[in-house]
C-alpha cells in the first residue's frame, strides 16, 4: 500500500460527510450495516472510517499496523460511498476532540456529523472534552445491540438530552447547528471487534 491511506478523501465544499472513528481491530460487517445506516437515514454523501494509530482509552501493545488494519477495512467497506482512511496519523492527533479540529480546518465548508455506536455512547462522558466534541458538530448515535439502555441512561446522554432530534428528522442533522443528535435504530449485528480477536486467539 501506498501512502494513501494517510491522505484525505475528496472533501469539496458542500458535502455531508460523516466520521466513524475507531481502531478497526478488526473492522466488521457491524461497522459495515452502521453505517449504510447512517449513509441512508442521514442523506450522507459519504462516510470516513478514522482508523486511529491507537486509541488512548485501551492497550495498544498488539495492536496490528495501521497500513494493516486500513487495508483490512477497505476489504470490509465494499462500498464507494465509505472511504477508509488513516488522516489521524498525518494529523499527528490522538483524542477526537483534536481529530475534528483539524478537519474542521482542512475541509472548509463541509457538513460533518460525528457516528458511534450506542455502546460508545453509554462512555462518551469518559472521552476528553466530550461536551466540546458535541459542541464541534452533531452526532448520530447507532443503535446497538446489549448497550441501548446503557446509552441512553448515561451521563452524555442525560446532558446532551435538550438537543436530541426525532428520528424522523434525520435527514436534517448535517445541517443543524451543534448540539445536535439523534439516536437510530434499525438493523442490528452483534458483531464487536473484541470477539473477532478473541475467536482469532488475539486477545
Amino acid at each position: 500500500m501506498s501512502n494513501s491511506h494517510l491522505r484525505l478523501p475528496p472533501h469539496p465544499p458542500g458535502l455531508c460527510i460523516g466520521l466513524f472513528g475507531g481502531s478497526f481491530n478488526p473492522a466488521h460487517d457491524g461497522h459495515r450495516l452502521a453505517s449504510l445506516t447512517a449513509l441512508r437515514r442521514l442523506q450522507l454523501d459519504s462516510i470516513w472510517w478514522l482508523v486511529t494509530p491507537g486509541n488512548p482509552l485501551k492497550d495498544n501493545a498488539r495492536l496490528p499496523s495501521l497500513a494493516e488494519r486500513v487495508r483490512q477495512a477497505r476489504g470490509v467497506a465494499g462500498h464507494a460511498r465509505i472511504k477508509v482512511t488513516g488522516i489521524e496519523a498525518t494529523l499527528r492527533t490522538r483524542y477526537t476532540a483534536d481529530t475534528l479540529r483539524a478537519l474542521k480546518r482542512r475541509c472548509p465548508g463541509v457538513n460533518f456529523v460525528w457516528i458511534m455506536g450506542s455502546d460508545n455512547l453509554a462512555g462518551f462522558h469518559r472521552w476528553a472534552e466530550w461536551r466540546t466534541i458535541a459542541r464541534m458538530m452533531p452526532i448520530a448515535v447507532i443503535d446497538r445491540p446489549g448497550s441501548t439502555h446503557g446509552a441512553m441512561a448515561s451521563p452524555a446522554a442525560s446532558w446532551l438530552s435538550r438537543w436530541r432530534l426525532s428520528e424522523n428528522r434525520a435527514a436534517v442533522l448535517p445541517h443543524t447547528r451543534p448540539p445536535a443528535w439523534v439516536f437510530l435504530h434499525g438493523k442490528r449485528s452483534a458483531l464487536s471487534s473484541t470477539m473477532l480477536r478473541q475467536k482469532a486467539g488475539r486477545d
